[in-house]
């Protein structure tokens, strides 16, 4: 079996990069995690990463006088790192459509609500305002819209009487780490793969 190479981008501590890490541990895993980039200095994960002897790189978007000169930088980067595809775990970035455009198809992210519903940030406060009964987490094709790509996989978890924007994201966080290791594994494997005409 011949392993995908993955990056993985973060802006953060990388709870979910851990998990993909661990993941790819076991040689039947079908992706291997040969670098995580971040674009903040002072990421936690980086720490994790380089702990787990996996390259890291900073590309500091604090550096570059615009998205399109940062995603070029990214590109760039992941192109010198000869990776298969590319999990976005907490990168706090909006990318531009070149970078998106050449990544098509190989770029997964996770995303605290089951999509469509809640696209954006604050799900979990927005879910409980609303009254949902159910919440949860999607990996989905990265697109040039927000949080429109096609769903891999989800998981719901319930919204529980009582519950703070705080409880509900500590719940759907448990169920993220397996949804992604569960995702990343049917893209690699080529068992899920998005349609050019998406």
């Amino acid at each position: 079996m011949q392993r995908k190479r993955v990056a993985i981008l973060i802006s953060g501590r990388g709870s979910n990069m851990r998990a993909l890490i661990e993941a790819a541990r076991n040689p039947e895993y079908p992706a291997e995690i040969v670098c995580v980039i971040s674009n903040r200095p002072g990421a936690a994960g980086l720490d994790f990463a380089k702990a787990a002897k996996i390259a890291t790189q900073v590309v500091d978007h604090k550096q570059y006088s615009s998205r399109e000169d940062f995603d070029a930088a990214l590109h760039q980067t992941l192109v010198s790192h000869n990776v298969d595809l590319v999990c976005c775990a907490g990168f706090m970035r909006v990318m531009t459509p070149a970078i998106l455009d050449h990544w098509r198809g190989r770029m997964l992210n996770i995303h605290p609500s089951l999509l469509p519903a809640y696209k954006g940030t604050h799900t979990h406060e927005r879910a409980i305002a609303d009254g949902a009964k159910h919440h949860g987490a999607s990996v989905h094709f990265v697109t040039p819209e927000l949080d429109s790509g096609p769903v891999v996989a989800q998981v719901g978890v319930p919204v529980l009487p009582g519950d703070t924007a705080e409880t509900l994201a500590a719940r759907v966080l448990e169920v993220e780490h397996p949804l992604y290791v569960k995702a990343l594994a049917l893209v690699a494997s080529g068992t899920i793969h998005m349609s050019t005409s998406v």
